[in-house]
């Protein structure tokens, strides 16, 4: 056991609470949801970026490289000041939904370089320009541009011509659980010596301001000599903590309350605001900050001249002892290195393979990424909806606005964010993928979001998922089956252990889940699901996720696809279950029945007028039911056509063995059923191992099917599964009713639509987590049909593969996005020269929400390493594979 994972064993059975802190800090409150308190739900707007230095939140807090406790009532985060912006660096900028031509996009260049599970050490990267920040260019630029024009960038405004900017590193080794060293190094890239004014902040989030009966904190100096300053919070209920700080700091300290003169010209309840050291600093009032040196924010002002090409390092320390008597000497450097070289240990443990220097940078910070993307997320539907004692009431409008329906849902958590600037919210299926990656490095954590997820507190009494928190009753994909089983899988793989409880305690939860989807999502009761955008945003002609301007009700093959997925999943679960309880065989039946009838209707047997399947085209489409119901597809080639691959399970000959109360239903079914015998044929012919094989898409339509997608002209890149046909591009498809013609075409990059938000597009691009699925659903018809199945991959290429070659060269692809090509340039970072040459931004990668149908470039939000974070287990894989090759063993 390396030291690392001893430490999660230690929190897990709680002799050691090492996650009480970490990078729980969003990295964009304004603008949320939560602090929308406008008649019209016009969150952007209501609460912008000019407001966030003035003003309180309600619901968290956000910084630049932040940490809180895990109940976000202490909080630490770093500043800067170039001495030539109008404002203090405190959070990251960037365009709002409305103010982005491709919707919103942070604006800063940042990177998550190191993080171990339990926060013992983490490490990112800031750069921030010594020219003033162009905020105001950056939106009047962008504004000004349509959805067909490139977005302007931060590098496109000229501030980081001739290496003029500070690299901030910032790391954090905890020598405890509670006390956390903090090293700050400031590299000065430029020609010049430069200036930089930095402000390490400790601050308490306001809760009083909400609830008058809470005891005010304060922070406070105790110590101030030239070795350091002690700095000392107390809370009632955190207890107390104390701040060292290097010495050379001027000592700052305001209230955490909101500027109302500054905002909404009324007088202050307080002398000393939240903006107060943003005054002093950037505007020399020197009344804006408190003389008797106590208040609810702090901030060490250090002026660090830096010459050019050199580095300058604050260290301090946040601690539980008081008595600390050289807190920032040798044992620092110390604790620093042992820290590094157990990180080092531990990812070097979860992946023992030979790879390249480069696969293991990108792996690393693909892990990174997502431990620095958990955030305190609290959002009380009753309080947020009613409003607080002290505060005025919400508008009455929102009693029937967004998310009214949504009363029981109480969320004070630490969970998994797909992106703590652009999406700093939980999104329902978002999440099922970050913890596929998760689960090989904290099973525990893993375990824990998806329990909580299906808690009495989230979950609706009827059953329904929250989906995110624009709209927590849209419908995403029903993933959650799939990631329970897989986390339970990974966590016996890597940890020789499987916890039955968590499986069984989600599967209850997920059973009131499966019923919501077939009571509320089966319009005409025929086991053909609707769904609405599910998640695809504006994958189809009409936006799925509002009433068909048509009328009617669509038919969705990926949302009846979703649903035979989440039987076999169910199935998967009852029978591993049934391993010590045989009521859960029972179980298994019936999951096996409902997906005989899911793949029945899918194809339309015994009822032609149904079939989502086209026997010309060899594909699954979506099929219009129109108000007469006449029922005809909409012939789009897209993702939505490959979902039903993923609907495939095999059963081991043992299993079948072992629960002969399920073998012996399975049997009745194919005497009785001639009319289901097509889709269960599989069960009757065994595969390899005599395993059976249950899937919507079997042998033919697999071939017919695999043939698009493996079609270089249609969705194969040289990076992976595009989600749409490129067949689209010079054959785009439009569909004619009354006077308005809708039309879909191949976009490989940005969305020129607005069918469905502002920088999501899934006609053309790719995405990771619908290609991961796919190279789930090959390994698992690989499983059954072994090396005698062989397709032609590419296409007309003549090179035939089994399904296992064909899913380690799709993911070989997907990888290479990230990977240096022969030129040493990186796909994902397409003509940005300065990523692909520069020796200081070229090996920072950044994982974005989708990619260049046709060149693999980054596109949409740059760090959602949520879902695309899916390339560490993709490398993890793939490694695994070759390490098997390369020993003459099966694969």
């Amino acid at each position: 056991m390396t030291s690392e994972e001893s430490r999660l064993q230690q929190d897990r059975e709680r002799t050691a609470y090492w996650k009480r802190w970490g990078p729980y800090l969003s990295e964009r409150q304004w603008g949320t949801v939560r602090e929308d308190y406008s008649r019209d739900g016009t969150a952007w707007d209501y609460f912008p970026h000019e407001h966030a230095r003035s003003r309180i939140y309600r619901w968290g807090e956000d910084g630049i490289a932040g940490i809180s406790d895990s109940r976000q009532r202490l909080c630490f985060a770093i500043a800067f000041w170039n001495g030539n912006d109008p404002i203090l660096k405190e959070r990251l900028f960037g365009l709002t939904g409305t103010e982005g031509n491709h919707g919103e996009d942070v604006k800063e260049y940042y990177f998550y370089l190191d993080n171990t599970p339990t926060h013992s050490y983490m490490k990112c990267l800031y750069k921030y320009p010594q020219q003033a920040f162009p905020y105001t260019q950056l939106v009047a630029e962008n504004r000004c541009r349509n959805k067909f024009e490139q977005e302007f960038e931060l590098l496109d405004t000229g501030v980081f011509t001739e290496n003029r900017y500070f690299d901030v590193f910032v790391e954090y080794a905890k020598a405890s659980p509670e006390d956390i060293l903090i090293q700050i190094a400031i590299a000065n890239r430029g020609s010049e010596t430069h200036t930089l004014h930095l402000l390490p902040t400790l601050w308490f989030r306001n809760l009083w301001a909400w609830n008058p009966n809470l005891e005010q904190p304060f922070i406070k100096v105790v110590q101030s000599d030239p070795n350091f300053s002690l700095i000392e919070a107390e809370h009632s209920t955190l207890g107390t903590r104390w701040l060292y700080c290097e010495a050379g700091a001027e000592l700052l300290f305001t209230d955490n309350e909101t500027n109302y003169e500054r905002l909404f010209g009324v007088s202050n309840s307080s002398p000393y605001v939240k903006d107060g050291i943003n005054e002093y600093v950037v505007n020399g009032q020197t009344a804006a900050v408190n003389p008797n040196r106590i208040g609810t924010k702090f901030a060490s002002h250090y002026t660090l001249s830096i010459p050019a090409g050199e580095t300058k390092v604050v260290r301090l320390r946040l601690s539980n002892v008081q008595t600390l008597s050289a807190p920032l000497g040798a044992e620092f450097d110390t604790i620093f290195k042992t820290r590094i070289a157990e990180a080092d240990e531990f990812y070097q443990r979860i992946n023992p393979w030979t790879i390249s220097e480069d696969e293991r940078n990108i792996q690393r910070q693909a892990f990174a990424g997502l431990l620095w993307s958990k955030q305190y997320y609290n959002y009380v539907i009753h309080d947020w909806l009613n409003g607080d004692p002290k505060q005025p009431p919400p508008p009455p409008e929102r009693k029937l606005g967004r998310n009214h329906e949504w009363i029981s849902l109480f969320s004070e958590d630490i969970l998994s964010m797909p992106d703590k600037w652009e999406y700093p919210w939980f999104a329902a299926w978002d999440l099922a993928f970050h913890l596929i990656p998760l689960a090989a490095i904290d099973p525990d954590f893993a375990k824990l979001q998806l329990d909580r997820l299906t808690r009495e507190w989230y979950m609706q009494p009827n059953g329904q998922l929250p989906a995110y928190e624009w709209a927590f009753s849209d419908v995403n994909p029903p993933v959650q089956a799939w990631a329970a089983l897989r986390i339970y899988h990974i966590e016996q793989k890597f940890y020789d252990r499987g916890d039955r409880s968590f499986l069984e305690r989600v599967f209850h939860k997920l059973l009131l889940n499966f019923n919501w989807w077939v009571n509320r999502k089966d319009a005409e009761g025929n086991n053909v699901f609707q769904g609405g955008f599910l998640g695809l945003d504006n994958i189809g002609v009409f936006d799925r996720s509002k009433e068909l301007p048509t009328g009617g009700h669509l038919n969705q093959a990926d949302g009846t696809s979703w649903m035979g997925m989440y039987c076999l999943n169910m199935l998967a679960i009852a029978l591993e279950l049934a391993k010590d309880d045989m009521v859960y065989e029972d179980i298994a039946s019936k999951f096996f029945e409902h997906f005989l009838y899911i793949a029945d209707a899918i194809d339309g047997i015994g009822n032609a007028e149904i079939s989502l399947w086209d026997e010309e085209d060899g594909f699954y489409y979506d099929a219009l039911r129109l108000p007469d119901n006449k029922q005809f597809p909409l012939k789009v080639r897209s993702m939505v056509g490959l979902i039903p691959l993923y609907a495939v399970a095999v059963l081991q000959l043992e299993t079948l063995q072992q629960f002969p109360g399920f073998k012996r239903r399975m049997e009745w079914f194919i005497r009785n059923r001639p009319d289901l015998k097509q889709n269960i044929a599989c069960m009757e012919t065994p595969g390899v191992g005599a395993r059976r094989l249950l899937a919507i898409a079997y042998r033919s339509k697999l071939e017919r099917i695999l043939q698009r997608m493996l079609d270089e002209n249609e969705f194969l890149s040289s990076y992976g599964i595009r989600a749409l046909s490129k067949y689209h591009l010079k054959h785009p498809y439009t569909l004619h009713q009354g006077e308005h013609d809708y039309c879909v075409r191949y976009e490989p990059a940005e969305s020129t639509t607005s069918l469905f938000g502002g920088n999501s597009n899934w006609r053309g691009p790719i995405w990771f987590p619908v290609n991961y699925l796919i190279l789930e659903a090959l390994l698992k018809f690989y499983e059954y049909f072994g090396d005698s199945f062989k397709v032609e991959c590419p296409t007309g290429s003549g090179q035939y593969m089994t399904l296992q070659e064909v899913a380690i060269a799709l993911s070989n692809r997907l990888i290479a996005i990230f990977q240096k090509d022969t030129t040493g340039h990186r796909p994902v970072y397409g003509a940005l020269e300065k990523f692909q040459s520069d020796p200081y931004w070229r090996d920072y990668i950044l994982f974005h929400e989708y990619f260049h149908g046709d060149n693999g470039a980054g596109i949409g939000a740059n760090h959602q390493t949520g879902w695309t974070g899916l390339v560490a287990s993709m490398i993890l894989q793939n490694s695994e594979y070759r390490m098997q090759e390369e020993k003459g063993g099966n694969v």
